[in-house]
């Protein structure tokens, strides 16, 4: 049974979307042992209703964020560490320690669109701004150069020409979800 751990800073839609995986057989011999939030969040309040050990870091100094994470971790010894929708950046010191565990999935192709600034809504936006044909998502392997690490998976879809960041947000959602499971399972 692999442990995961989850880094998460916000909703939590993927997180639950693992959580339905490993109820529905979809995602087998996996189980989520932690959360850890940067911030108190709904993704917090849902994994303490499914009574997974949870953590909200907010009131930790961004600089100690990371070796607040890490004392974490070494107690639950995750055998994969997810970031979902997790919004700060892990140092190079905490990068190296966990590497080849930790992975992100990324709402582009990458590397187009990724690094510093890259997140969310704006990448969707900058893309339709520079009137992309396709886009898509990508599970990566998380090392100290932001959103460089080496690809696990990467899917894409057509962009329509009447496509808002908001349209694109939706059906990259969906790519992500499909990501993130096969990638959790090959690895």
């Amino acid at each position: 049974m692999k442990k995961l751990a989850i880094l998460v800073s916000g909703i939590g839609t993927n997180m639950q979307h693992i959580l339905q995986s490993i109820s529905n057989g979809k995602l087998s011999q996996v189980k989520i042992d932690s959360v850890v939030s940067d911030r108190y969040c709904r993704a917090i309040q849902y994994a303490l209703k499914e009574n997974i050990p949870s953590f909200s870091l907010e009131k930790t100094k961004k600089k100690l964020l990371s070796k607040e994470i890490d004392k974490i971790f070494i107690k639950y010894i995750p055998d994969i560490i997810v970031l979902s929708g997790f919004l700060s950046i892990l140092d190079s010191e905490f990068c190296d320690k966990w590497a080849g565990k930790i992975i992100n999935i990324h709402p582009s192709l990458l590397p187009k669109y990724g690094g510093k600034g890259m997140y969310g809504m704006k990448v969707h936006q900058r893309v339709i701004n520079n009137k992309e044909k396709i886009s898509g998502a990508t599970v990566h392997y998380v090392t100290k150069n932001i959103d460089s690490g080496n690809i696990i998976l990467k899917k894409s879809c057509k962009i329509s020409s009447n496509e808002t960041p908001i349209s694109l947000s939706k059906k990259i959602s969906i790519i992500e979800k499909e990501l993130l499971i096969q990638s959790l399972n090959n690895i």
